[in-house]
Formats: C-alpha cells, sequence, structure tokens
C-alpha cells in the first residue's frame, strides 16, 4: 500500500489581540511555536514498525486551507492532530473519503471522543497507536476497515516500541527532534490532556532503546539538538543517571519537560549539564497556594512542593541549566491579584524563561468534566479554543473581561525586551559569579 501519515501542526490562537502580541513580543507564545515546530514522533514511530512492503510518506500540515491539492496514488491516510486543531483534521479527512482514500485518526483528542471523530474518517484508532497500526494496515490491505480500533486496557509495553523513521524528515527544516523515554506522568494533575490521555500507567523505555534512537539522530544530524518528548522527564533518578552517562561527551544539545523535583539530585543535575541540558521547563502553574490546593489529585503534590519553589528555581539554575518556569493563570484560588503576583515570583525567583498560559479546559480531562458539571464552559466543544491562549470558561473570582485584560498585560510586563533582558543578564551573572567564587578547578 501506498501510504500517507499527515500530522497537523502550526500554532492556534483565536484572540487576535494576544496574536499580534506574539509577534511582536520576545518570548511570548515561543514554546507554542516550537511545539508546533517539532515533527510528529507518533505517526513517525507507526512508520518505523509500517512493514517494508508498504510505501511509507510523511506530510505535515501546517494549514489545512495551504494543501491546495491532495497527494495522489494513496491507499490509506493516516491523520493526528491536537484540539486545537482537529476541525482541520476533521476536513482533511472529508476531502481524502471524498476522492476515496480510506482514512484512519488518532491521538489523544480523538482517543478523548472517537464518536466524534468517527463521523468523519472511516476508523478511528483509540488509545495507543502502537498496539493497533500493524491490524489497521492489515485490514486496509484487505479493504475491511474496522470503524474503532481500541488499545489494549494493559498498555503497550515500550520494551518492544519500534525505531521512529526519522530517515523520512528533512532535518534541515527543523531545529530539534523528539526522543521518547517514558510515557504517562506519576502525577495526575487535573487540567493534563498529555499522553495520560493515551495509558493509565506511567512506564519507561528501556535505556537502551532510548540511545538507540539518539544514535540514530547522531547518525542524520550532527550536534543535533533533542526535546525529550516526556510529560515529566527523569523522575525516576536512578532511571536518569543510566541513561545520561553513556551520552557524556556525545556533542548533545537537549530540552525536557519535568517537575521541581529534579532541584533534589545534585549527581542528577551536574549530569544533566555535562550532557548538554540547555533548559527544563516546569510547570509551576501558581505562584500562590491557593492557586495550587487540589490541582494535583492524588496527592496535593504541587500544593506540598510550592514551599521550595523558588530555592529549587535558583538550585537548578546555578548547575548552569535555565529554567522556564511555566503558570497558568485563571486556576479557581486566582484573584486579580494574579497578575501581580506573577510577575513578582519571576522577579524574586531570576526565572531566566517564564511561559504563561489561560487554564485551559481539554476534552476528556478531569478539568473538563467538572467545568461541564459546573455549567462554567462558555463554548463547550469549541475546540479551536483549547490553544491555551483563549478563555472557555467562567473564572471564580474575576470576571472574563478582567481575565482576559490582565493577562494582556501580564503579556506585555513579562515579554517586554528590558524585563527579558533582565531576566536572562540575571542568569549570566549569577553562573559568572558562582565560577569566580569556585576559582579555577583542580
Amino acid at each position: 500500500m501506498n501510504i500517507g501519515l499527515f500530522p497537523m501542526s502550526g500554532i492556534r490562537v483565536c484572540d487576535a489581540e494576544l496574536l499580534r502580541l506574539g509577534l511582536t513580543l520576545p518570548g511570548f507564545v515561543e514554546r507554542s511555536k516550537t511545539i508546533a515546530s517539532l515533527p510528529s514522533l507518533g505517526l513517525l514511530t507507526l512508520a518505523g514498525m509500517t512493514p517494508a512492503r508498504h510505501s511509507v510518506h510523511y506530510v505535515e500540515v501546517p494549514d489545512v486551507n495551504l494543501l491546495a491539492s491532495l497527494p495522489s496514488g494513496l491507499d490509506l491516510a493516516a491523520i493526528s492532530s491536537y484540539s486545537a486543531q482537529i476541525d482541520e483534521a476533521y476536513a482533511l479527512a472529508r476531502r481524502f473519503r471524498a476522492i476515496g482514500v480510506p482514512t484512519v485518526m488518532g491521538g489523544p483528542h480523538v482517543t478523548a471522543l472517537p464518536d466524534e471523530a468517527a463521523q468523519h474518517c472511516d476508523a478511528v484508532a483509540i488509545g495507543e497507536g502502537e498496539s493497533l497500526w500493524l491490524q489497521v494496515l492489515e485490514d486496509a490491505e484487505r479493504g475491511h476497515l474496522q470503524q474503532y480500533y481500541r488499545a489494549d486496557a494493559n498498555g503497550y509495553d515500550l520494551a518492544t516500541a519500534p525505531m521512529p523513521a526519522f530517515e523520512l524528515l528533512d532535518i534541515s527544516k527543523y531545529n530539534r527532534l523528539t526522543v521518547q523515554t517514558s510515557r504517562g506522568c506519576p502525577h495526575h494533575c487535573e487540567f493534563c490532556a498529555s499522553s495520560v490521555m493515551l495509558t493509565h500507567k506511567y512506564k519507561q523505555k528501556p535505556v537502551a532503546k532510548v540511545l538507540e534512537e539518539i544514535g540514530r539522530i547522531l547518525a542524520i544530524w550532527h550536534r543535533p539538538f533533542i526535546e525529550f518528548a516526556d510529560d515529566n522527564s527523569f523522575v525516576n533518578h536512578s532511571y536518569c543517571k543510566e541513561l545520561l552517562k553513556p551520552l557524556k561527551g556525545k556533542g548533545l544539545k537537549w530540552f525536557a519537560e519535568t517537575d521541581i523535583s529534579i532541584a533534589d539530585d545534585e549527581e542528577q543535575l551536574d549530569l544533566m549539564r555535562e550532557t548538554g541540558c540547555a533548559q527544563v521547563l516546569i510547570g509551576l502553574e501558581s505562584p500562590t497556594e491557593s492557586g495550587l490546593h487540589g490541582l494535583e489529585l492524588r496527592n496535593d503534590w504541587k500544593f506540598k512542593k510550592f514551599p521550595h519553589y523558588k530555592e529549587a528555581i535558583r538550585t537548578i539554575q546555578s548547575h548552569g541549566i535555565t529554567v522556564n518556569g511555566c503558570f497558568m493563570i485563571g486556576l479557581d484560588g486566582h484573584t486579580a491579584d494574579i497578575f501581580d503576583q506573577v510577575f513578582a515570583f519571576v522577579r524574586e525567583a531570576e526565572l531566566y524563561e517564564v511561559q504563561v498560559t489561560l487554564m485551559t479546559p481539554f476534552p476528556g480531562t478531569p478539568l473538563y468534566a467538572r467545568l461541564e458539571r459546573e455549567n462554567r464552559l462558555l463554548e463547550p466543544r469549541n475546540w479551536k479554543k483549547c490553544t491555551l491562549f483563549d478563555i472557555n470558561f467562567k473564572p471564580t473570582n474575576m470576571s472574563v473581561q478582567e481575565l482576559h485584560d490582565g493577562f494582556k498585560k501580564l503579556a506585555v510586563g513579562l515579554y517586554s525586551e528590558e524585563f527579558t533582558n533582565w531576566r536572562r543578564s540575571r542568569f549570566k551573572r549569577a553562573i559568572r559569579d558562582q565560577r569566580h567564587t569556585k576559582g579555577p578547578q583542580t
């Protein structure tokens, strides 16, 4: 068969004011643009396990309206999308169906709402795609696709994970490639719409497999930048050390999303820096305890860690690793003071980088279900507003307009050239002073 893989990419923001700010303020929506420019590791992984008798084509679709003509000669089209682009993904699926190309869709949004997706495509993949893909291909060859494919409830074993087909990419188009070391997260945050939607278990890929994938990237890209595509990288410190030690001297630069607990292990931080860790992104979520209470549903983990936030940030950055601290504005404990509180926290902690987003009820999350029960969704099922920068809920302690105006003002302050330069100069000065204090190494 001739198979086309179509990830929907590109940044989406409905709010015209914020979109304009993103074009003019340094750092604003920068992280979202980075995410949008990453290749689809999920589809590349499916390509890597596709039998050699099939031909595979990988085509990113930043804007479905720009795809004037569809690729010809396809026997199967597989489409993956985030919630904000799902309407465009459905439109693309309908276009393929109109010309007789069977379509299959998957990913977290489709897993959360399979019946919705089934209205637009021939087959829906629910859950982890690796455990379903070979059956999808077999049925497509026979011309008998099932409407629904459900992953095994026991979950997919990452020990059998295939090598992603990095060779399908034009490396010159990317500033980083992704590698997955784990799936899921030991925490259970109410708002999370990441791989926890696909699996109920936190699991890790064998170190040898991860090293093999990094080796494949090194074979096609000299001195690459790698993003570890995990919900929460390296919470298992012994695993982290086992993985990182062989990466010394490889010439890598890398980025990871993690939690504040990495500050507790100096040896791990040293290894991270020695192997090329440029930055870690940490979901701080709130600069106040009131916003954190109840956010993590199992143990209130983030609420308990809050007293150590600033000290942990300083510890991590003292190792030469920049921290991108993320705040979610509009949590139920937030009042109209939250905007000044975020700015003050960033200044006091001397965060190198900061990301602010709005609380976003993604489909399938406990947050969406709760806000729906409380009749607080402004536009239920308007997935176009699942951008992290558009308001689609009623706040508890301020009006929608106050949240909108305060968020815009905060963005202008945080990402002004003056404050951005101050934050980055403080980091560089702290590292320089630290080296001076330590003196020459013997």
